[in-house]
């Protein structure tokens, strides 16, 4: 038996190598992301539940709680090799995509609760999931395009 690996053809072993940045940094958001989802869903069904707060308020305080984490976390770990100029718009852009994804939740919410009446804690779940699913996508992609952008060479 051989010590010696069979190496992969040069067109596959190039044709996979693009992917690897792309696939770290979306499971790297995706981390992030859970962690984000965690805070936002026990925060919100502890408001709730315990607190007495309303379906929107539950969503909206331990979103802003998710959006200060996600902001570090995703700086300094998920996009940390892409540019920042230091000059605070990365900042503002950010929490200014967040407020559209929270404005996303926050309907997504308020839909099932205010419009369908579904009250029961299994339907506020279900809409904070969904909300918090199409939030996420509109984060990513927002991220991508206009926050963490590219460094330059």
């Amino acid at each position: 038996m051989s010590t010696l690996q069979r190496s992969r053809p040069a067109k596959v072993a190039l044709a996979v190598r693009p992917y690897r940045p792309f696939l770290s940094e979306l499971l790297s958001f995706g981390f992030v992301g859970f962690v984000g989802t965690v805070i936002t869903i026990g925060g919100a069904n502890l408001l709730r539940a315990w607190l007495g707060g309303s379906p929107v308020t539950s969503v909206v305080i331990p979103t802003l709680v998710s959006t200060v984490t996600s902001y570090v976390a995703n700086r300094y770990w998920t996009f940390r090799h892409r540019d920042s100029d230091g000059s605070g718009r990365e900042f503002f852009v950010f929490f200014a995509l967040n407020g559209i994804g929270m404005l996303i939740q926050v309907l997504c919410t308020g839909f099932v609760y205010y419009s369908l009446h579904l009250h029961g804690g299994i339907a506020y779940n279900l809409g904070l999931l969904a909300g918090l699913g199409l939030g996420s996508w509109f984060r990513y992609w927002s991220y991508r395009k206009w926050v963490f952008t590219p460094a330059t060479a």
